[in-house]
């Protein structure tokens, strides 16, 4: 029997227009699960149609979840542990939960910023906002699910020339790197909030998965890094755009 957890249903993005979801034959839906998605009022179907039934696992020849750091057994789910994946638990202070908590409130900051830009009438940069958004989330489903992330590409620039265009401020935007001012106006500073904010991201994603951890993962680590150079073009290409502001 398969366990579905909130954490495997973020991963699978979900469009904002989805009304039901009917998971896998022969599998059980956790209650934090069944809370998402009906938070997000998609309604819970079983494969063979109607609602979905919440059974507790029960009898799987044994335990029905398995400790992801010592290697226990539960019958039930302990408070101080969550999902890491399927019926695996790790303990909700660890350095992953840590990271899934800090990419879900980067989400919830960018949506944010899609909102500002969108009330200020600066429709290109809450496009670009969505596609930071989209490859935030690419982030959190690969860390998930354990499956690699392609390199990033946005905006139209693959990794390697949106590095190289961050870093040549002058050369691609006509100014020199510029230093933050309240009077760049409240769009080019949320920019530069949620680029630190991504480069805090970075710098736990590199205490997570370095490569002399046990669970390397320096695709993450880069699309990061990326993503905080794509914010930082960003406000770089507002403030050359609006470089009167002074």
């Amino acid at each position: 029997m398969k366990t579905i957890t909130q954490a495997d249903l973020r991963s699978l993005l979900l469009p904002e227009d989805c009304k039901e979801y009917i998971p896998p034959p022969d599998s059980y839906v956790t209650p934090g699960a069944k809370e998402y998605l009906a938070g997000r009022g998609i309604a819970l179907r079983s494969p063979s149609g109607g609602s979905m039934p919440v059974v507790p696992i029960e009898n799987r020849g044994g335990a029905a979840y398995v400790d992801a750091e010592t290697g226990g057994h539960y019958r039930t789910k302990p408070e101080h542990l969550t999902h890491l994946s399927g019926n695996r638990l790790i303990s909700k202070g660890s350095l992953r939960i840590a990271f899934r908590g800090f990419i879900d409130s980067l989400e919830a900051d960018l949506l944010e910023a899609q909102a500002l830009a969108d009330s200020l009438g600066e429709g290109r940069y809450c496009e670009s906002l969505g596609e930071v958004l989209a490859c935030l989330r690419s982030v959190l489903a690969a860390e998930v699910t354990e499956k690699p992330l392609a390199p990033p590409e946005i905006f139209g620039l693959d990794a390697e020339e949106l590095h190289r265009q961050s870093h040549d401020v002058k050369g691609t935007f006509g100014i020199a790197h510029p230093v933050p001012d309240y009077r760049m106006g409240p769009l080019a500073l949320r920019l530069n909030t949620l680029r630190t904010r991504i480069r805090e991201g970075e710098l736990l994603a590199v205490r997570v998965f370095a490569p002399e951890t046990d669970t390397p993962r320096e695709d993450i680590i880069l699309t990061l890094n990326r993503l905080s150079s794509a914010l930082y073009w960003l406000f770089c290409g507002l403030v050359s755009r609006d470089k009167g502001y002074g």
